[in-house]
């Protein structure tokens, strides 16, 4: 029976420590503009544990932003009308919209 409890209690945790684990790293950037048109880029993220810091590089312009982590989600104000916002997924991609939720882009790490 305890180590039933055991089993049970890693299992849900699991997802917890994952989530903790630092983001900082080098990305791939595939994504669409509000108008459909798809873009791709490289990413540098640094990640304190509770907020992180974003450097897009897509195609000669470069970006730069920074906002809390809460959990799987990430804000991050990047100096336009709207944040991003990711979702942290399971094998460590980054999902997340933005422009208003009518652009989307994906982080893919290297």
């Amino acid at each position: 029976m305890t180590r039933r409890i055991l089993l049970i209690l890693a299992l849900l945790l699991a997802p917890a420590a994952a989530i903790a684990e630092s983001l900082t790293g080098s990305y791939r950037a595939i994504g669409r503009y509000p108008d459909g048109t798809a873009y791709t880029g490289t990413v540098r993220i640094e990640d304190d544990g509770a907020s992180i810091r974003v450097m897009w590089a897509i195609g000669t312009r470069s970006y730069l932003g920074a906002g809390p982590r809460d959990g799987r989600v990430i804000t991050v104000d990047w100096g336009d009308a709207t944040p991003i916002v990711y979702v942290v997924m399971d094998d460590g991609e980054l999902h997340g919209t933005w422009a208003d939720g009518t652009a989307h882009e994906k982080l893919i790490p290297y």
